[in-house]
């Protein structure tokens, strides 16, 4: 495998594992300060109303996180066009809310980039690993 190719697969670990983190604070400790500063949720009386939104909102996360970690176990099985099109769709989607929050408002853009980053890195070595073996 190319160097590209595992920057690529790092990256969409790391992505993964980012996305459980915003699964955590979205459907396990929605409600604590902890979350609700992290998603500017002002008093538990807001974080209440929007708990079941969050919670729902969280597993989309959780669900994309395995899929970006799960295609580079396959990957690294030996399945990998199984595993590498789990990564590219999985990371892809991540890049893609991250493009959406963008359009949600100006305050989100530091969310977007920190959600965005990872998924963006994974698919362009991803691309340039598939094109340009090293």
């Amino acid at each position: 495998m190319s160097v590209l190719l595992v920057i690529s697969g790092v990256c969409a670990v790391l992505a993964g594992l980012v996305h459980v983190y915003i699964w955590f604070l979205e459907s396990i400790i929605w409600t604590s300060p902890r979350a609700r500063k992290v998603f500017g949720v002002a008093t538990e009386t807001e974080a209440d109303a929007t708990r079941s939104l969050a919670f729902n909102q969280g597993f989309y996360n959780l669900f994309l996180a395995i899929g970006a970690i799960l295609g580079v176990v396959l990957v690294l099985a030996g399945n990998t066009a199984t595993g590498w099109t789990l990564v590219v769709f999985s990371t892809a989607s991540m890049l893609g809310a991250a493009v959406i929050l963008v359009g949600s408002g100006r305050k989100y853009v530091n969310s977007a980039f920190k959600q965005g980053t990872l998924p963006l890195i994974a698919l362009l070595f991803a691309l340039l690993g598939s094109s340009f073996p090293v």
